[in-house]
C-alpha cells in the first residue's frame, strides 16, 4: 500500500452506530464484551520492534534495512523521521507493560529485532547478549504481570549486513541465516513464549520493497519511472516471496523437531489481505475477485496448504514464478499450527485486460484493477490514511473465505485497527477523543463474533496498536494507537477513549 495520511474530519458524521456526541465513551459494553466470545478466546494488543523500541544503535545492535533506508533516503519518509528513538520502548518497557495490564489485555504481540540479536545477521558474526537480555527482561516483565507474549520473529527489520552481502531475501542464502536466528530465539525464549509468528505480512514486505519501491530496499523496475535502487518487478517479487516461504518452512521444521515437544508452544505465520468486492456482477469481475485473493492471500496460503502456488498465479506468471521441489513442497505443506490474519480495509476490483506492455510486473500479472469507490461512492468511510476505508463486514467475509478455501485453519486476528492523521495544533484533550476508533473496534469485533458463530476457528484478536508508533513511510503523521504519544512532552503516554473502552470491554 502506498501510504499517506489525510485529516480525519468526517468519521464522526458517518459513524453513527455508537455515538451521539464527542463526550460519549461507551459502545454498549454492557451487552457486548469479552463474555460475548468463547471462554478460551484471547485478546491482545500489538506492536513491532522498529516502530516502538528505538535504541537503534545502542547496546550492540546492528543496523537494519530500515535504519539504513530512513537515513539514506530521508525524503521518502514523512518529515524525514526515523525509528532511532521511536517510542523508546527499549528503555520504557516496564511502563508500557503496566499500560497493557491496566487495559486488561491477555497477550502482547511484539517482534524481536533480528539485528539486535545478531548485529551482523549471522550466528558466526556473534550473538549480542545485551539483545538477549532485553527480550528476556521484557518477557519476564509481561509474565510477572499476567500477560502472555505472542512473538513475531521477522517484522521487516532485516539486518543490513545480509542485504549488503547477498541481497537479503533475493537470495536463498537467507534461509539458513534466518533459521539460525530463529534457533537462538527458540533456545533463549521458548521456555516462556508459547506462540511464535515466523513472518509478518510477507506480501507487504515484498510488494512495498520490490514492486512499489516504497519500503527498503526500495527496489522496482527502472522503466516504471520511480525513484528506486534498481530491480525488476517482474521477477524479484516472486523470488523474494519464494525465499520467505522457504525460510518460514525451515523455522517451523526446526521448531517442531527440536523444541515444540518440550516447550509446548505453537508456531504460525501472519498474512495480510484486504477483502475484495466485485465492481459489477459481470462474470469477469467476479473472477477478478478470485485472482485478487490468489495474488495476495493465496500467494502464501496455497503453498502452506497444498505445497504449490495458486493455479491462477502459475498460469499468468509462467516461468517467472519459481517452483518448489518435491522435497520443499513436502516441508511447506502444513507448516503452521495457526494463521495470523491482519485486516484493515477492502477494495472494489474489476477485470483488467492484458496490456501490450513488454515489461511484465507483479502489478499487472493478475489482470485486476482495484478501486476505492463505485459510481462515485467509497466502499466505506475513509480513515486517516487514504488506503484505509472502513469495511467491517469484509473481516467476516475474509475469515469465512479462509475457512472454506484453506482447510479450516485456526486463526488469530493479529492486527486490526484504524488511524487518524496527526494534527499538531489539536489540544491534547481533544486528541484523546477517538470515538471513531471505538466504533471501528466494536463493529469489527461484532463481525469476528459472527464468523465464530459461522464455524470459523478464530481464537484471538489483537488490536493495532498499543500506542502511536512509527508508521513506516508516513513516520509519525499517522496515529493508530489506543494510547497517545506526546512528542512535545518527552514521549509521554496518554490513554485515549478507545483504551478506556477496551478496559471496560475486557473487564472480567
Amino acid at each position: 500500500m502506498a501510504i499517506q495520511s489525510y485529516l480525519l474530519l468526517s468519521l464522526l458524521l458517518v459513524f453513527g452506530s455508537c455515538f451521539n456526541s464527542l463526550a460519549a465513551t461507551q459502545c454498549d459494553t454492557a451487552s457486548f464484551n469479552r463474555k460475548s466470545f468463547p471462554q478460551d478466546f484471547v485478546f491482545g494488543v500489538a506492536s513491532s520492534a522498529y516502530q516502538y523500541e528505538g535504541a537503534a544503535f545502542k547496546d550492540g545492535k546492528g543496523p537494519s534495512i530500515w535504519d539504513e533506508y530512513t537515513h539514506k533516503f530521508p525524503r521518502k519518509i514523512s518529515n524525514g523521521s526515523n525509528g532511532d528513538v521511536a517510542l523508546d520502548s527499549y528503555h520504557r518497557y516496564k511502563e508500557d507493560v503496566q499500560i497493557i495490564k491496566k487495559m486488561g489485555f491477555d497477550f502482547y504481540r511484539f517482534s524481536i529485532s533480528w539485528p539486535r540479536i545478531l548485529p551482523k545477521g549471522k550466528k558466526c558474526g556473534g550473538v549480542n547478549q545485551k539483545g538477549i537480555n532485553y527480550y528476556n527482561n521484557l518477557i519476564n516483565e509481561l509474565l510477572a504481570n499476567g500477560i502472555q507474549p505472542f512473538v513475531t520473529l521477522f517484522h521487516w527489520d532485516l539486518p543490513q549486513a545480509l542485504e549488503d552481502e547477498y541481497g537479503g531475501f533475493l537470495s536463498d542464502r537467507i534461509v539458513n541465516d534466518y533459521q539460525d536466528f530463529a534457533k537462538i530465539c527458540f533456545e533463549n525464549f521458548g521456555d516462556r513464549v508459547k506462540h511464535w509468528i515466523t513472518l509478518n505480512e510477507p506480501t507487504m514486505f515484498t510488494m512495498q520493497g520490490y514492486v512499489a519501491g516504497m519500503f527498503p530496499p526500495g527496489r522496482c523496475s527502472a522503466w516504471m519511472g520511480k525513484n528506486c535502487t534498481g530491480g525488476d518487478s517482474g521477477t524479484e517479487p516472486y523470488m523474494v516471496s519464494h525465499n520467505q516461504i522457504l525460510a518460514h518452512a525451515a523455522a517451523v521444521k526446526l521448531y517442531r523437531t527440536g523444541f515444540q515437544a518440550k516447550q509446548k508452544g505453537k508456531i504460525g505465520i501472519t498474512l495480510q489481505s484486504n477483502w475484495f468486492v466485485p465492481l459489477s456482477n459481470a462474470k469477469e469481475d467476479l473472477e477478478a475477485v478470485s485472482r485478487a485473493l490468489d495474488f495476495n492471500l493465496g500467494w502464501f496460503m496455497s503453498p502452506l496448504t497444498s505445497g504449490e502456488y495458486p493455479s491462477s498465479m502459475r498460469s499468468l506468471v509462467g516461468e517467472r514464478l519459481p517452483k518448489f521441489s518435491k522435497k520443499q513442497a513436502g516441508s511447506i505443506k502444513g507448516s503452521f499450527d495457526f494463521i495470523g490474519l491482519n485486516y484493515y480495509s477492502a477494495n472494489y476490483v474489476a477485470h483488467k485486460s492484458q496490456s501490450n506492455d513488454t515489461h511484465p510486473s507483479y502489478e499487472t500479472d493478475s489482470h485486476v484493477a482495484s478501486f476505492f469507490e463505485r459510481d462515485g461512492i467509497p466502499i466505506g468511510p475513509q480513515a486517516g490514511s487514504f488506503w484505509l476505508l472502513v469495511y467491517p463486514s469484509g473481516l467476516h467475509d475474509l475469515l469465512v473465505y479462509i475457512k472454506k478455501a484453506y482447510n479450516d485453519p485456526v486463526i488469530y486476528i493479529t492486527e486490526n485497527g484504524v488511524d487518524e492523521s496527526d494534527n499538531p495544533r489539536l489540544p491534547l484533550k481533544e486528541a484523546l477523543i477517538d470515538n471513531q476508533r471505538i466504533d471501528y473496534f466494536h463493529q469489527h469485533l461484532s463481525f469476528v463474533q459472527k464468523a465464530i458463530k459461522d464455524g470459523v476457528k478464530v481464537k484471538g484478536y489483537f488490536a493495532w496498536s498499543l500506542m502511536d508508533g512509527f508508521e513506516w513511510v508516513v513516520g509519525y503523521t499517522s496515529r493508530f494507537g489506543l494510547n497517545y504519544i506526546d512528542h512535545k512532552d518527552g514521549l509521554k503516554r496518554h490513554p485515549k477513549l478507545s483504551a478506556k473502552w477496551f478496559t471496560r470491554f475486557l473487564k472480567k
